[in-house]
């Protein structure tokens, strides 16, 4: 593929992105490429193994974009809390993010976003790059031609307000006394998605707080017009969703003025409570970094010091999201994914051959089983009487439980024969009888929550960061059916309504959605092997369809991508530069449908295995994950080299050594 200088595939589209150069292979038999998958999926297995924490867990790091650490500067700008090592370290990491236009993108290979590099090209004026500096000159001109600060996010505009570079008054306003909405009312709390409610509630105490912080500088540079930075924008029609939103938010506007001070401070009272409650033992909330910032400066705002035992557990936790970089600079992740990335490796470990009892598998076991959550968090509250029993993501969200997560840990377990048979048989039975009560009430599964469908909140001016709903997705509620097939629950009720809504999502072209994956290629590779397990044939039309569409979408070298793109552009759906870990999806939704012996997969594996580094790793530049469709994307760093040993290993032992404990029925 021919790519831009900023390694960005421009304007090439996604035709010429996904044409990659054919591999230069001389696997020309059966034999010799399976000796060629043997090979690589051994150099795989020892690299993964020497990745493995003492304590038994894998964590790769979770990228995501700039505006992680470019908040980092401005929320330690806001407290007065920065020092020269941190602010020289993440502009170091900053600078090296920036595209030759000038402009940062939130994915690899990604156009320049606008709200990305506003906040990039502030954190470089903190840390003292002048505006007339050839590469900021770039930044800020681009910036005015894409409409300036008026025309970024919410949430960017919030972060300049914190210092008056925009006025509250331009702002959507979100009023604390949200927190006293009943569960039933609309845009009651809970009818947020877990991220935003964390995110949202604090927020309402900035709103109503508006703090203004003295800005060292002006950034005059970055308006259209400087003397009117915020040019009013019309209305939308008063019959139409938008248009009575926008009138709403005027009204709180209004309300904000004339708000009763009993009342708000009450409000603001309980939305501290609430936040204080939520905070894990890390001293994180929901292990993930916008709520937590974003607590932190409203527990501040309402007078916490900074030497208040929740405050300095609650920057100490930001602190271990930072990854100091062989080269000085400093990234921070969005988050952390052990337990994802742990029951990940077991299972591409167990694929590949390592023995159930191997002492690698026997820790991951040991410390996944020490992480289930046996407490209630804000999932009981449209689940009042499950009993609790799932697991999380991060090392430490006990609040938060995800659905996704406790599948493939119980998948991952199954794989293990434990030294405590009972103890691993009694986690995993709790852990499916949580899943199967978290089923939302069309069939299928959502990742926190259960009927997390409001349509309200969405419409809120406010909403305009991604996502801020749970409903179901495909691959979640794959997994939870592959899971729940292999504890010999297929012919369960509950088991074949989610067959059934999975069945019903398929689209017109054969492929699945990817909620939490990129994106028809992930949804597809998630959902063909669910379906086998479930008992669908292989002829099912179904799944003939979606094995169809995946080789329609094969790349030149053997290999599959997609490009995040594909989110908002049709043209872009199942095209991209081959990666490792989309090859890897499309092989196993391939194997699952019984295609071992096609073209299609023999070109597969051979791309894997050539594109293998002598390492046993294997190199993936590209996001191949999210946190929200488009608005957020991940390039989980394990990715790359779970995927494809599972694949590989699936592919040399076949698809029954999957689940060596697999049970009956």
């Amino acid at each position: 593929m021919t790519a831009t200088t900023d390694g960005s595939t421009g304007a090439m589209g996604p035709q010429a992105a996904s044409a990659n150069r054919p591999i230069d292979t001389t696997l020309s038999g059966a034999g010799e490429l399976l000796a060629a998958a043997e090979r690589a999926a051994a150099r795989s297995v020892e690299h993964l193994l020497g990745q493995q924490d003492a304590e038994g867990w894998w964590k790769g790091d979770l990228q995501t974009n700039v505006t992680m650490d470019a908040e980092d500067l401005l929320l330690r700008q806001f407290l007065g809390i920065q020092d020269p090592r941190t602010t020289e370290a993440s502009a170091l990491f900053i600078r090296g993010e920036q595209r030759a236009d000038g402009t940062w993108a939130t994915f690899h290979g990604g156009p320049g976003e606008l709200s990305a590099t506003i906040e990039a090209y502030v954190a470089l004026r903190l840390a003292g790059d002048r505006p007339q500096d050839p590469h900021m000159a770039r930044a800020s001109a681009w910036v005015r031609q894409q409409g300036g600060i008026a025309a970024s996010r919410v949430f960017t505009r919030v972060w300049l307000a914190l210092f008056g570079w925009w006025k509250w008054d331009d702002l959507p306003q979100m009023p604390p006394e949200l927190i006293f909405f009943p569960k039933w009312f609309p845009l009651n709390i809970y009818d947020f998605g877990c991220w935003a409610r964390q995110t949202i509630v604090p927020l309402t105490v900035v709103s109503a707080k508006r703090p203004v912080r003295p800005a060292p500088f002006a950034l005059d540079e970055l308006h259209t017009d400087p003397g009117h930075p915020s040019p009013a924008k019309p209305l939308a029609p008063v019959a139409s969703w938008d248009g009575a939103f926008q009138r709403l938010d005027k009204m709180l506007h209004t309300y904000h003025k004339f708000a009763p001070r009993t009342l708000r401070r009450a409000a603001m009272n309980a939305a501290a409570r609430w936040i204080i409650e939520r905070q894990e033992n890390d001293g994180c909330w929901g292990g993930i970094q916008p709520p937590a910032v974003y607590s932190v400066i409203a527990l501040h705002l309402l007078g916490y010091d900074l030497n208040h035992p929740v405050m300095r557990a609650g920057l100490a936790s930001l602190d271990r999201f930072a990854v100091w970089r062989d080269d000085g600079a400093r990234m921070i992740e969005a988050c952390q994914s052990p337990v994802w990335d742990t029951c990940l490796a077991a299972i591409a470990l167990a694929d590949a051959g390592l023995r159930p009892d191997h002492p690698a598998l026997v820790r991951a076991a040991d410390w996944m089983l020490d992480r289930q959550i046996v407490r209630r968090g804000d999932w009981s509250v449209r689940r009042p009487e499950l009993t609790p029993g799932g697991w999380a993501f991060e090392f430490h969200n006990d609040n938060y439980p995800d659905i996704d997560d406790t599948a493939e840990v119980i998948l991952a377990l199954r794989r293990v024969r434990h030294p405590a048979p009972e103890r691993l048989d009694a986690a995993i039975e709790r852990g499916a009888r949580w899943t199967l009560g978290m089923q939302s009430r069309n069939g299928a599964w959502a990742a926190f929550d259960a009927d997390n469908t409001s349509p309200f909140p969405n419409r809120l001016p406010f909403s305009d960061f991604g996502e801020v709903i749970d409903p179901p997705s495909a691959d979640v509620t794959a997994h939870v059916v592959e899971m729940l097939a292999y504890e010999g629950k297929a012919h369960h009720p509950d088991t074949q309504r989610g067959v059934e809504w999975l069945l019903a999502e398929q689209e017109a072209n054969g492929a699945w959605f990817g909620r939490w994956g990129v994106n028809y290629v992930y949804g597809t590779g998630s959902v063909v092997p669910a379906l086998t397990a479930a008992g669908l044939a292989d002829t099912h039309p179904a799944i003939r369809r979606a094995v169809s569409w995946l080789e329609s979408v094969q790349n030149d070298d053997g290999g599959w991508g997609e490009d995040l793109r594909s989110y908002h552009e049709e043209a872009w759906i199942g095209h991209g530069a081959s990666t490792p870990s989309q090859t890897a999806w499309a092989l196993l939704a391939l194997l699952a449908a019984g295609g071992r012996d096609t073209k299609a997969v023999e070109r597969g594996v051979a791309y894997l295995a050539e594109t293998q580094r002598e390492d046993g790793s294997w190199d993936e530049p590209y996001f191949t994950g999210t946190g929200f469709p488009w608005d957020f994307s991940i390039n989980y760093h394990l990715y790359r080299q779970v995927f494809p040993l599972t694949a590989l290993g699936r592919y040399v032992h076949g698809e029954s050594f999957a689940a060596p404990s697999r049970k009956a029925g």
